[in-house]
């Protein structure tokens, strides 16, 4: 198990190494796992990144996340011109049906509300909006009506999970009640954990995942 000071090096070291951030004005402090980010940068965008950076690193149990989103002025924009911009790039996105997702914005900060059938098109609409010019953070509320309310059969999840997760999936635990699929059970990586949510979440009908799978070292 890697000490607060070696799962701090490493944790710098990837935010060093990712090319998304180009200027680190990232402060890193470590507690018994826990990563909290500080600082400021020019983008949400690089703000998500930084967060994304510090998940890939074996150890990190859990992420505070208090970076400031400091934009030059070439990149502010009015909220109602941000507002346009969003909802035009949501429209053109094949993946997501007509109308389906609204959009808010106030003071740079997105949010996204309505309805769509699959987690893949909640996650994507909101990554199409992040990297948006002007956006100082998104809060995604798009919510999960499958148009056919199919029924979870628990094999099918796990047979995804051992093309996935491999020999992980012998350890992770998976619970259907009615459209909610409950995680748990233990892994070695961040990695490791987001491929077992993401097989819950690929199976037809699944409106919840309960995340339990705990990191162990």
């Amino acid at each position: 198990m890697k000490t607060s000071t070696e799962l701090k090096r490493d944790v710098i070291a990837e935010l060093n190494w990712d090319p998304s951030l180009p200027s680190n004005n990232i402060g890193v402090e470590v507690s018994d796992g826990v990563v909290t980010l500080s600082g400021h940068v020019s983008s949400f965008v690089e703000k998500w990144n930084a967060e994304r950076a510090a998940r890939r690193v074996v150890g990190v149990d859990a992420i505070a996340v208090e970076i400031s989103v400091d934009l030059p002025g070439s990149s502010k924009r009015e909220d109602a011109d941000i507002a346009r911009t969003a909802t035009n790039v949501l429209a053109w996105a094949s993946y997501l049906p007509p109308d389906s997702i609204k959009v808010m914005v106030e003071g740079g900060w997105i949010t996204l509300t309505g309805n769509v059938e699959w987690e893949y098109q909640r996650n994507a609409a909101a990554e199409a909006i992040r990297r948006l010019m002007g956006v100082t953070g998104v809060s995604n509320d798009v919510s999960l009506a499958p148009s056919i309310a199919s029924q979870v059969v628990q094999s099918d999840i796990e047979t995804a999970l051992k093309r996935l997760a491999k020999t992980e999936s012998q350890k992770i635990i998976v619970h259907v009640d009615g459209n909610t699929v409950t995680l748990s059970g233990t892994t070695h990586s961040w990695v490791e954990r987001d491929l077992a949510t993401q097989a819950a979440w690929n199976a037809p009908g699944v409106k919840h995942v309960q995340d339990k799978i705990r990191i162990s070292m």
